[in-house]
């Protein structure tokens, strides 16, 4: 185990004790108790190599940590690092516990820490990303930026030891990895939610096109996606009320508010639940104002399908008062026929009387030709005028 010659060791002890001398052994008391010695001395010396190796194990371990050495790179001192958890009374390996094992892995420590002092700004920004990573992903709080550019002028000016800070940064990063996880099962159903609220103001806007059912290119694919749409909205309510109970939950077991991109999420739910109770007031006010503004042309309908009714017993009494009425200018029509005898040549008074009748049939002839073209011949007021408006006439 550490890698000496034992019949050296032997043959200092006495010659006679090695094989190869070709001497009677010797075995007195004095050449037993110097090997007694000799066994408790090497005995030291592998629990002193062996704690030597312990502390340049943990050592190198700390360091490829810190530079996020590569595991082949690692690879050349596994034998080392590989008795960090053993005791001495465990190691049984030839060749363990050897000088050069020793050497080898004090030089590589060495280098390492000339290393270290070089990339630990470069270690530190990458931590930093890491972390920052970390957050987005969660859309957790990140660490403000002054706060890491102080860290970095501490570390230039070699106030603040390097490992400690990589420390804390690995800590800090350990740490946001636990909050994220705890967060996983309500970041997954926020994210259904903010995916629903969107198809829910796409639907909006597509419900207020009033071409949304024409016969255009891919309308057949937004008719689709609204239907898909639709039934992700109405999952809304219930998705957001299970989100409400999850972050109370969180909120309650850490002892601080859920931010989601430093928003707290409780108060973005709430809100939402505001604007969505006010559009649903707003669209049933909506709602009723069209149902009124539609009820009133049915009214305004009512009365001109009651008005025909009425106007034609008007159009009738005017029709029939115009019966009476054109009587006069007939009568009028008569008499000046009459007072035209005078000066028409009539020689007979069956004359006279036959020139009377032929003028009382032109003028019933024009009154009821008048008649008829006064109305429309589907109306039956016309009707009822057109043949009342000859036996009135004289």
């Amino acid at each position: 185990m550490l890698g000496t010659d034992s019949s050296l060791i032997i043959t200092k002890v006495h010659p006679s004790l090695n094989e190869l001398s070709g001497l009677s052994k010797n075995i007195s008391d004095s050449i037993l108790e110097k090997l007694g010695s000799t066994v408790r001395s090497l005995e030291a010396d592998k629990k002193a190599r062996l704690e030597k190796l312990h502390q340049l194990g943990k050592s190198l371990t700390n360091l490829w940590n810190l530079m996020d050495t590569p595991q082949k790179d690692r690879a050349r001192f596994s034998n080392v690092t590989a008795l960090i958890s053993l005791s001495s009374k465990d190691i049984s390996t030839p060749g363990s516990l050897t000088l050069d094992i020793i050497q080898q892995a004090e030089t590589e420590v060495r280098r390492l820490d000339q290393l270290k002092a070089s990339k630990m700004k470069e270690l530190f920004l990458r931590k930093q990303v890491d972390l920052e990573e970390i957050c987005k992903r969660s859309h957790m709080e990140i660490p403000s930026r002054l706060e890491m550019e102080s860290i970095m002028k501490l570390m230039n000016s070699g106030e603040i030891d390097h490992a400690d800070l990589l420390t804390s940064m690995n800590k800090q990063i350990t740490q946001a990895q636990e909050e994220a996880s705890s967060r996983k099962a309500i970041m997954e159903k926020v994210e259904k939610w903010i995916l629903a609220r969107d198809e829910e103001l796409w639907l909006e806007e597509y419900s207020r096109d009033d071409n949304r059912y024409s016969v255009s290119r891919g309308a057949h694919k937004n008719l689709r996606r609204a239907e898909r749409a639709r039934v992700m909205v109405n999952k809304i309510p219930a998705l957001v009320d299970m989100l409400i109970a999850k972050t109370k939950s969180w909120e309650e077991e850490r002892k601080k508010p859920f931010l989601y991109d430093e928003v707290p999420l409780f108060a973005m739910l709430e809100e939402y639940n505001l604007l969505r109770k006010e559009r649903d007031e707003e669209k049933q006010r909506q709602r009723e104002m069209k149902k009124v503004q539609n009820q009133v042309p049915v009214g305004q309908e009512n009365l001109f399908v009651l008005r025909p009714s009425t106007s034609s017993k008007r159009l009738s009494d005017r029709s029939l008062n115009g019966g009476f009425n054109n009587a006069t200018p007939v009568n009028k029509k008569s008499s000046l026929g009459i007072q035209q005898l005078g000066s028409t040549p009539i020689n007979t008074p069956q004359q006279s009387i036959s020139f009377l009748k032929k003028s009382k049939k032109e003028d019933h002839r024009k009154i009821l030709s008048r008649s008829r073209f006064a109305f429309h011949p589907g109306d039956d007021s016309a009707s009822v005028v057109s043949s009342f408006s000859g036996p009135f006439s004289p």
